[in-house]
């Protein structure tokens, strides 16, 4: 496992920016790994991801921050997130009764793709409980009715912090959140849905999508906010379908494009690539 630490910052435009933030870790020994930086023209707004080594690095691990904040963030109102390499992002997974997300990402965690620990399954059902049984992840089946919906909620709130989860996915988990609990995991939770969204609502968008004859199926990830399915984007694909595709056909393409987009989502989230900006997001590379 590397030892580094990760700063994603953004701050208003001004000159000098990179060279005060890259001097701060060359002048503590720092070696920088990896920099992207990206200037939105439009608003004069900065963002940044820095990426150094922390093998010779002066200022001790739980005092960068601070010293961040005093010689640089401040006088320049960043805002700005730190990481550590050395630490495994913790993830939670919320299903419900379909199984190719859930799969799709326990196989890339199985096989070392996805980098985190992963402490706990949540349902509002017990159909995929043999899945968590198969890779011996702890299950907990939360059902969730109109009347107990606040209890179960705060059920599950407090399994999430017991576990001190990081953040939470939605492998298409069919429950919407309330805004207590969007609120407090900002930016921590991550959904799929198809790309048909808001054009074809409701619980049967494919055959919507059939009689219309559409010609593109696509699945976009995004962070959950009280704003069902308008939280910052993180990734989106399509694929190209045309008239000789029937429902079940739609179906199977639409899960295989909603598996891509919501592991890739899952990546750059535990690579600390996503630096969420208003109702965007900006993407290192």
């Amino acid at each position: 496992m590397t030892n580094s630490a990760i700063l994603l910052i953004h701050c208003p435009d001004r000159p000098g920016l990179v060279a005060l933030v890259t001097e701060f870790v060359h002048k503590n020994r720092g070696n920088i790994i990896n920099l992207d930086q990206h200037v939105d023209r439009d608003l004069a707004h900065f963002f940044m991801r820095i990426e150094w080594d922390l093998t010779d690095f002066v200022i001790p691990k739980e005092k960068i921050n601070d010293y961040f904040a005093t010689l640089i963030g401040k006088t320049n109102e960043m805002k700005w997130q730190l990481h550590f390499t050395d630490r495994k992002p913790r993830m939670a997974l919320f299903v419900s009764k379909a199984s190719h997300c859930l799969f799709d990402i326990l196989q890339r965690y199985g096989s070392g793709e996805f980098d985190c620990d992963i402490p706990a399954i949540i349902s509002n059902h017990t159909q995929l409980q043999y899945i968590a049984d198969r890779f011996e992840i702890p299950f907990h089946h939360i059902p969730i009715t109109r009347d107990n919906k606040p209890e179960q909620e705060a059920k599950t709130i407090a399994i999430l912090e017991e576990l001190e989860i990081d953040f939470v996915v939605l492998a298409r988990y069919m429950q919407i959140l309330s805004d207590n609990f969007c609120a407090q995991f900002s930016h921590r939770i991550i959904n799929i849905h198809h790309s048909f969204l808001p054009a074809f609502k409701g619980a049967r968008p494919y055959h919507s999508a059939f009689e219309r004859g559409v010609k593109l199926i696509g699945a976009t990830s995004h962070y959950v906010t009280a704003d069902l399915d308008e939280g910052p984007i993180i990734a989106q694909d399509v694929e190209r379908v045309s008239h000789r595709d029937g429902i079940a056909d739609l179906k199977r393409i639409g899960k295989d494009v909603e598996k891509r987009v919501l592991s890739r989502a899952i990546y750059l989230q535990l690579k600390h690539l996503v630096l969420p900006f208003g109702n965007r997001t900006v993407i290192f590379n």
